[in-house]
This record gives structure tokens, C-alpha cells and sequence, in this order.
């Protein structure tokens, strides 16, 4: 297979109107997030059964004729760790492609680690060893290497044959639905990120009062707006620290916002008197319009059970052929936990673990577990599954 940099706007057209009759699309981008409020794509590598292609967007300027026929086609789209590819298809043109597979996901519903890099996944199924020397590569500058367009090529070129062993490895463990259940919540989750205000992932706000997490708000809104006005990355316009810290002083003078260590920079010397505006509005909020805090229980149960079943969600992972963490981490067992100690059941969203296949291979069992229909044993501790399940007998001890 050929590979071909495309740069001139004729053979962008024809390549697209090539790629509308192709069963499957496998691509991949090289961006620059460090300087720019969204990343600046830089190059677009796609390989189909007869294509390896770069586009050249720095040259091309709109590419929106590749994300519309990626979005509009009956064709399967391959990515790998996919996520920011689906944010540029979805700035594009507001729509994600129709039959998207991540590797990376499918690998952790086989018994791979998740997340596993694309070399990982090249090396272990496919016996191929990828290269590293262009990972600090600037995809800003022009011209680019043969060297840099051979790396960024074989980010796509081995897509297809990882998909291909990954299927196989699917069907035979019956998992296919699995994957199309975890590609379905995967776009959904990408989706609620980009549409809903993620100001709860401000670092160090986590655990503060109602309050102070109304000041965080806004500072955050604050943040956005100018960031996307100079085009700056957000926390260059000020840093998660520093909104915590004038969060927590609730400071309504300019002087004391600046007597904050880091707030040094020029431009927020300016921006002063809007970060006290910021507070005040926050401070001027009825009790009702205030964030929730997201305090978790802390109870001793519920610490000693979720770490007790971190420990059993371990080896039902491993025993079922799945990256533990695919499935679920600590936080989701403390809220399994939480849940069927709680009260209140029909007022709080369920768990993960309590959802689709999720269910089917952890989640039914942590509930027998918690409700004494199933022990644990220790059968061979030198064994690599040690533990064992088994129910009660007649139902009970």
C-alpha cells in the first residue's frame, strides 16, 4: 500500500469522494493542545484497504468534507484512545461517525491492561515494534520530515490488522455486544463532557462547601470566556490553584486578589476587578442556586467494604478476561457500596457496576456478596487466582 501526503485542495476532493465507498476508515491525528484554547490540528493520517494518507490541514485549511462523509458513512471507523479525533469531528459538524471502534477499549474487554498505548497493542497482537523517535515532534512546522510522516503514518497503518485480531478474540469469548454497549456509553459520556460545564474538575475542589464551589464557578466561566478570547489554554489564563485559593479567601477587594502568590502576571493584574466580580456574584447567590457539595460517606463500613471488594473485584476480572479497569476502579465499588447501604435507593442514579455487562460480570456478584448468599475462600494462595466464590449452602451459613 502507497502512502500519499495530500496538501493541494483538488486531491483532498477526490480522496474524499474515494473514501465514501470504502468499508472501513481507520485514522488518527497529530495535534498541538499547548498553546491554543482547543487543540490545533496539524495532521490527519487515514488508512482504508487500499489508502495510507496525511492530510495536511495547515495546507488544506477546511477539512470539513473528510469529517462529513466520516460522520455520514455506513462505514466502520477505527480509532485508537480516540477521543480528541471525536471532539474534531464533532466541532466539524456536530455528529460522531455511525460505527466507531476504539482498540483501546476493545483490547480491555479481552483480558488486555486498559488503557493500553497503541505500541503496546502493535507489539502484543500483532508482534510489531513501532517507533518513538518523533514524540516531541512540533507538528506546527513545515516542512515535515519523511521520518515524521512515516511515524504519523504508522499510528493508522496497523488499525485495521489490531481490529481484526481483537474481533476474533471478541466473537470467541462472546463479547461483541459488550463492545457496541461500551462504544454506546463511550460517546455518551463524550458528549455530556462536551455539553455540560466541567468547572467540578477544578483540581483541589473537591470536598468544599456549596459556597465556595459557587466561587469556583464562576471563576472557571470567567477562565473559559478569556481563554477562548485570546485563544490561550485555560489554565494559562490562571491556574486550578489559584481559583481554589481566591475561592477559599473569598476575597472582595482587588488588592487582597492580588496579594494571592501567583497572581503576578500582567494580564491578571487587569483582570483584578472582574475575579472580584466573579466572588461577588457567588456570594450573592440564594442557598437554592448554589452547587452541591460532592462530599463522599466516609463511614467505617463502608471504607472497610469497599476495599475488602476492590480486592474481590481483582480476581472476578481476572478470572472473567477483563482489565480490571475497564470494569471499574475503587470509587464505582465504594458506590455500589453506598448505594445498598443507602436508604434512599430510588432518589440516587444507580451504580456503574449495577449496569449492563458490568452487572452481568461483577456487579450481580459484589450484591451476593454483600448480602451473604456468596463467601470468598482462599483455595491456593501460591495459585494466580487464589480466591474463590461460593455460594451457602441451602442459602445460608
Amino acid at each position: 500500500m502507497n502512502s500519499k501526503v495530500i496538501v493541494k485542495r483538488p486531491d483532498f476532493k477526490a480522496i474524499c469522494l474515494e473514501l465514501r465507498n470504502v468499508q472501513t476508515i481507520a485514522f488518527d491525528t497529530e495535534f498541538v493542545a499547548e498553546h491554543t484554547f482547543k487543540p490545533q490540528l496539524c495532521l490527519l493520517q487515514v488508512a482504508t484497504e487500499n489508502h495510507l494518507l496525511a492530510f495536511d490541514p495547515l495546507a488544506l485549511g477546511d477539512i470539513s468534507q473528510f469529517w462529513e462523509l466520516l460522520a455520514e458513512g455506513e462505514h466502520e471507523t477505527i480509532v485508537h484512545a480516540g477521543r480528541e479525533e471525536m471532539n474534531f469531528c464533532a466541532d466539524a459538524v456536530g455528529a460522531y461517525p455511525k460505527r466507531l471502534i476504539d482498540v483501546q477499549i476493545a483490547s480491555g474487554l479481552v483480558g488486555s491492561e486498559y488503557p493500553a498505548g497503541y505500541s503496546t497493542l502493535t507489539n502484543k497482537l500483532l508482534g510489531v515494534q513501532t517507533g518513538k523517535g518523533e514524540t516531541r515532534t512540533d507538528w506546527r512546522k513545515r516542512p515535515l520530515s519523511n521520518a515524521q510522516i512515516d511515524y504519523a503514518l504508522d499510528d493508522v497503518r496497523y488499525l485495521q490488522p489490531i481490529r481484526g485480531v481483537l474481533e476474533r478474540k471478541l466473537e470467541g469469548l462472546n463479547r461483541q455486544e459488550w463492545l457496541d454497549e461500551e462504544m454506546r456509553g463511550w460517546l455518551q459520556e463524550l458528549e455530556e463532557a462536551r455539553s455540560r460545564q466541567r468547572w467540578r474538575r477544578v483540581s483541589g475542589s473537591g470536598g468544599l462547601p456549596p459556597r465556595t464551589l459557587a466561587i469556583i464557578r464562576e471563576l472557571w466561566d470567567w477562565r473559559e470566556k478569556e481563554a477562548e478570547r485570546r485563544d490561550w489554554p485555560a489554565r494559562r489564563v490562571l491556574r486550578d490553584d489559584l481559583i481554589v485559593e481566591i475561592a477559599k479567601r473569598r476575597v472582595t477587594d482587588p488588592k487582597h486578589v492580588l496579594a494571592v502568590r501567583g497572581m503576578e502576571r500582567s494580564h491578571l493584574n487587569r483582570a483584578a476587578d472582574d475575579l472580584v466580580q466573579c466572588v461577588e456574584r457567588a456570594l450573592a447567590l440564594p442557598e437554592m442556586d448554589l452547587p452541591t457539595s460532592q462530599r463522599q460517606e466516609n463511614s467505617p463500613q463502608l471504607t472497610m467494604l469497599g476495599q475488602f471488594l476492590s480486592s474481590a473485584l481483582n480476581s472476578i476480572c481476572r478470572q472473567a478476561q477483563v482489565a480490571t479497569s475497564m470494569v471499574g476502579n475503587p470509587t464505582d465499588v465504594r458506590d455500589l457500596v453506598a448505594h445498598r447501604l443507602s436508604k434512599r435507593r430510588s432518589s440516587t442514579p444507580p451504580p456503574r457496576l449495577t449496569q449492563g455487562w458490568r452487572a452481568d460480570v461483577v456487579g450481580n456478584l459484589l450484591d451476593d456478596l454483600l448480602s451473604g448468599k456468596v463467601t470468598i475462600r482462599i483455595s491456593d494462595p501460591s495459585s494466580e487466582q487464589p480466591l474463590v466464590f461460593e455460594p451457602f449452602a441451602d442459602g445460608a451459613p
